[in-house]
């Protein structure tokens, strides 16, 4: 197969590009890219110089901080208690609701794992960048736990209120004698909702 040969094009911008021919190898040194800074990042020309944090980003997710953790708990317990009150297992819902709501204020209020001096900001406001993720778990999972206490009540004060038409169906041996229990409940939508279909 013949050698096909590309057309002749700058090798200036290619780092793989062999030395053009008559030049001395040279040991490999990292790029300088804009603002005379090294490939790696650490600059030595005139520009700007990133701090250690710059270059680090934001803090990441630490599991052995009792804040962060307290953040995340509290959104997976508010958000498994509504879908549990919303599926009618109140009971399920108004723990983790209650679980919930512990943990994410405890979050918001919480001390960092590492010690820090007496003027230090405390809670999410001590974990610096990493403050933001964990703060709108834990807000997240209050909005959600309140939304699963509130459906755990509002199922029980169903079962209060229309405690007879409950019991009348508890009780009830056949089909025809489930569907007298419908004229217990009130005529308006919430009736419609708990009636025993047909």
């Amino acid at each position: 197969m013949p050698d096909r040969r590309q057309p002749d094009s700058p090798t200036d911008d290619n780092p793989f590009a062999a030395p053009p021919e008559g030049r001395p190898d040279q040991p490999w040194e990292p790029r300088r890219g804009a603002g005379g800074r090294n490939g790696d990042g650490s600059g030595e020309g005139d520009g700007p110089r990133d701090t250690d944090e710059d270059r680090r980003g934001p803090a990441r997710w630490d599991p052995t901080d009792p804040v962060q953790r307290r953040a995340r708990y509290a959104l997976l317990a508010g958000m498994w208690g509504f879908f549990f009150g919303i599926f009618g297992i109140p009971s399920v819902g108004l723990l983790l609701g209650a679980l919930a709501l512990y943990w994410g204020i405890s979050a918001l209020r919480g001390k960092p794992a590492s010690p820090a001096e007496p003027d230090a900001p405390t809670g999410l406001q001590a974990l610096g960048p990493a403050a933001r993720p964990q703060r709108t778990a834990a807000v997240t999972g209050l909005v959600t736990a309140s939304l699963a206490i509130l459906l755990a009540f509002g199922s029980y004060a169903v079962q209060l209120a229309y405690k007879d038409f409950y019991v009348c169906r508890d009780d009830a041996l056949t089909n025809a004698a489930e569907l007298q229990c419908n004229t217990l409940l009130p005529d308006n939508v919430l009736g419609d909702v708990m009636k025993v279909p047909r």
